[in-house]
């Protein structure tokens, strides 16, 4: 910590040279791909000055930007096809895109994952070209929702209805209901092609939702038939949002994008593995699980960079001391630090969980594929609603100077908005995630009652008592959901769902403490060991003490446990307050980024 002029440096003012950790330990259990891998390869990415944010720039300049930024990423590829491919590398590339710019880190999503991985997963149809896409000759962009549908997916009303004769499909939207809402379609990037997901009717009958691949805009503007309407300026970073409708625009049959979901063969023959219409969609729109995990990592890139703003800025920022004539930095207070503190040790519980979900979608089997959908859905929404509360928390830790984008915080909260709502509505996603968990897996083992000599900064104990809140509101949701009326399906859930959706969140935080308990053992250095179990243990308590009285009632903590919670939360704080900068110095934030924010370089 530098120590201006006329200010103090207390014995209770922590400084990185105060701790007693490997910061590079640290790095190693965050960033576990090491030098070589993904992380550390958009990281220097993001260091070049393309990356800056640029002060005086419009809207208009700055969606021009983020599609510069996308043909810079596009130019560390040597396959864009198997970055698509490769959902540990679209996750990383979020974290660190997100650090500097959402547009940018929305368009490479979309892009990559939702438009060329859904082609490329299609591999019953004859190989199409790929290289005006992979080239960025044309942008791809993905075109699902629709004004008046949202997470109904398998309630679209855009058609693509077959003419047998020309075997060719005209893509329609009947409506002004059924155009298509918000995909980036607008003349920012360039000529663009999207992969549009429409009701596929075959000889008069409804086969569900497919995807069909579809050019949409060349320099001069839209093609004929399709209408792109821009929409006005939305919270977070600026991106070319619009609304698309099609006019009878006509398709090859080879624009279908197929699988064992739906394939038209090329006499005309339909033949598809799967029966019900509302699982087609689910097929045909699957990429949106990798999209669960890219939006995610993007919430939490942000989230570490916010953190790691706020943490930097509070040692540079001097008040007033006690002591009259002095100044002193505002870490200093325990009122300031502690919040940061909780923030930063909640976003390692999330880069951990993160790390836990994309291995088990990585890995995962066919028989595990649908537990492994649910957990990066729960995940999804765990980790995008911490992230909205982290970067609020440390805008306003920063004052006015965090209201201004070119100080680069102003513009997390909005994409964590953003985040909470794409791939999936956040309540939406839990709801199913709930309504699945009840009767669809084990509950959590019986916690033995509480003796009072347990130790509450053991993050096993800890954790135990995740599993009793878990418990709780799993026996909860199916003695509320077997208590309804049997006919009253929607009364049945009502009665349900609040207690679903505790279980569904106690899951996440229980997931969440498992990986942070994970990655404290595989550290190596005791030291350092010891100060990121503190770390996990204020997590959970943080977690824990909302949840105190149930856990109060259901004998898994003493009464006096519950009354030593504040004063344990009280003693940690102070304990881990000398190690704040280097828990957040291991967020790796280029510093090629934070000497570029005025507040955290000029007074």
């Amino acid at each position: 910590m530098i120590v201006a002029k006329g200010m103090t440096n207390p014995i209770n003012t922590a400084s990185t040279h105060e701790s007693s950790i490997r910061v590079r330990e640290l790095e190693d259990v965050l960033f576990p791909d090491g030098p070589e891998g993904d992380h550390a390869r958009w990281r220097k990415l993001i260091c070049s000055d393309l990356f800056r944010h640029p002060p005086h720039a419009s809207d208009e300049e700055r969606q021009q930007l983020a599609y510069e930024r996308l043909r810079a990423v596009n130019e560390e590829l040597l396959a864009p096809e198997e970055l698509a491919r490769d959902p540990r590398a679209l996750a990383a590339l979020h974290e660190w895109t997100a650090l500097v710019d959402g547009a940018t880190t929305t368009v490479a999503g979309i892009h990559y994952n939702l438009f060329l991985g859904s082609v490329l997963d299609d591999t019953l149809s004859p190989a199409r070209p790929l290289e005006e896409f992979t080239a960025l000759k044309r942008v791809g962009i993905f075109l699902c929702t629709e004004r008046a549908h949202g997470n109904d997916v398998a309630a679209l009303q855009t058609t693509a209805c077959y003419d047998r004769r020309r075997e060719e499909f005209v893509l329609h939207t009947p409506d002004e209901s059924a155009r298509k809402f918000m995909p980036n379609a607008g003349a920012a990037g360039g000529p663009k092609s999207g992969v549009v997901a429409a009701r596929l009717m075959l000889d008069g009958q409804d086969q569900g939702v497919f995807l069909f691949l579809t050019p949409l805009t060349d320099h001069e503007g839209p093609l004929p038939g399709i209408s792109v309407e821009p929409m006005p300026g939305r919270i977070g970073s600026p991106l070319d949002h619009c609304v698309t409708g099609f006019d009878h625009v006509r398709l090859p049959r080879t624009a279908l994008i197929q699988g064992p979901h739906g394939q038209l063969t090329d006499g005309g023959a339909w033949i598809s593995e799967v029966n019900s219409t509302r699982k087609r969609v689910l097929h045909s729109i699957r990429r949106v699980t990798v999209g669960k995990l890219c939006m995610s990592a993007a919430t939490l890139g942000g989230s570490r960079a916010a953190l790691a703003i706020a943490v930097r800025y509070a040692y540079r920022r001097t008040v007033s001391s006690p002591v009259a004539g002095q100044r002193i930095p505002i870490a200093a207070h325990r009122s300031h630090h502690a919040p940061l503190l909780r923030h930063v040790a909640t976003a390692y519980a999330m880069t951990f969980l993160h790390r836990a979900v994309t291995d088990r979608w990585v890995t995962r089997t066919p028989e595990d594929r649908a537990a492994a959908e649910r957990f990066a859905a729960v995940a999804k929404g765990w980790i995008t609603w911490q992230a909205r509360d982290i970067t609020v928390a440390s805008r306003e830790r920063c004052g006015a100077r965090g209201l201004f984008a070119v100080n680069g915080l102003a513009e997390f909260p909005g994409n964590a908005e953003g985040a909470i709502t794409a791939e999936g509505d956040n309540l939406a996603i839990w709801c199913k995630a709930g309504s699945e968990m009840i009767f669809g897996r084990d509950l959590a083992p019986t916690t033995p009652p509480a003796t009072g000599t347990e130790d509450l900064t053991d993050p096993v104990f800890l954790r135990a008592l995740v599993a009793a809140a878990e418990r709780h509101w799993h026996s909860s949701a199916r003695g509320l959901l077997r208590g309804s009326p049997q006919r009253d399906t929607l009364g049945r859930w009502n009665n349900a769902s609040a207690a679903a959706l505790e279980l569904v969140e106690t899951s996440a935080v229980g997931s969440a403490a498992d990986a942070f308990i994970a990655a404290c053992r595989a550290v190596d250095h005791p030291p350092t060991r010891t100060v990121l179990g503190e770390l996990c243990a204020l997590f959970l308590l943080a977690q824990l003490q909302p949840r105190s009285g149930q856990l109060l009632a259901d004998e898994a903590l003493t009464p006096a446990q519950v009354r030593e919670l504040p004063e344990t939360v009280r003693v940690l704080t102070g304990r881990l307050f000398p190690h704040l900068p280097a828990l957040t110095d291991a967020f790796t934030v280029p510093e090629e980024h934070l000497a570029s924010l005025p507040m955290l370089t000029g007074f």
